[in-house]
């Protein structure tokens, strides 16, 4: 049944995925907890909100295959991208009440994002509070959808404060969050403190994620800071660490490190391009 599905989902036949998983409950070999997850995530990805609610209640409220939080996230996720916070909620609330485990740092990220989106910021600082009085950690990105969300209301003051908060907290943190500044200051034509925040983040010398550095990446080369897009993009392939193993996939996990040395060769022509631009 696995390698089934596997090939359903790589084409992109849900409709034909969904199908096989539901059949498969009343077999000996019923459907894992991760295969159930990855179809209910292609659909929501795939924005089949409702489909992807009803594989959930099918799964493991009809067939009582045991979720895990993953599999509670992504209909925490679908409800709230619906604009049903509320429903939402009340899932997290049957999961502190009901389930084994905690809700995880993406289930706060997903409740904070749909609360704002609802013109509910109150609440979705609430909820920030009830995640770190439950003894969870400071989240990034469970902070930066609130900065995010105060700036847009052009309260740079409470954005600010939680900024400091969060750099209280950790003393490591996502460098997306300078990345909501700079896009803000940089829209109100304030450059100086887009970059001064960007260099600030610098000077922390954070070992960052290739996704946050692509964030950071395209809001430089979008404000046309070529230079310091170079200067980044320069420094991601001096600090990439190739894969320490191989996979089934012995040819792709090869193909790093050729890239890496492709774009060393090539980044003369690359800069020289980008300037004609």
């Amino acid at each position: 049944m696995g390698p089934r599905l596997s090939l359903h989902n790589r084409a992109g036949d849900l409709e034909a995925a969904s199908a096989i998983a539901r059949h498969a409950v009343f077999s000996v070999t019923r459907p894992t907890v991760f295969t159930c997850n990855a179809i209910i995530a292609d659909m929501y990805r795939s924005k089949w909100y409702e489909e992807a609610i009803a594989l959930f209640h099918f799964f493991f409220n009809q067939f009582n295959i045991v979720p895990n939080i993953v599999s509670y996230n992504n209909v925490i996720n679908t409800h709230c991208d619906e604009g049903r916070v509320d429903v939402a909620l009340e899932v997290y609330r049957h999961v502190l009440a009901n389930a084994p485990f905690s809700p995880s740092p993406v289930t706060y990220r997903h409740l904070t994002k749909g609360l704002i989106q609802a013109g509910r910021i109150s609440e979705a600082v609430d909820l920030l509070r009830e995640m770190l009085t439950k003894g969870h950690g400071a989240d990034s990105l469970v902070y930066n959808n609130l900065i995010s969300g105060f700036i847009e209301l052009e309260n740079l003051e409470k954005a600010n404060e939680l900024f400091d908060e969060l750099k209280e907290r950790c003393l490591v943190y996502d460098g997306v969050v300078n990345s909501t500044f700079m896009e803000w200051f940089f829209k109100k034509g304030r450059d100086k403190e887009a970059m001064e925040s960007y260099r600030s983040l610098l000077e922390r010398q954070f070992r960052m994620t290739p996704a946050t550095c692509n964030v950071l990446l395209e809001c430089l080369l979008k404000h046309a800071r070529k230079t310091e897009a170079w200067a980044l993009f320069d420094h991601m392939l001096d600090n990439h660490t190739p894969p320490n193993f191989q996979a089934v996939n012995s040819d792709t996990s090869k193909l790093g490190p050729c890239l890496i040395l492709c774009f060393r060769k090539l980044r003369p022509c690359l800069k020289n391009c980008a300037r004609s631009l």
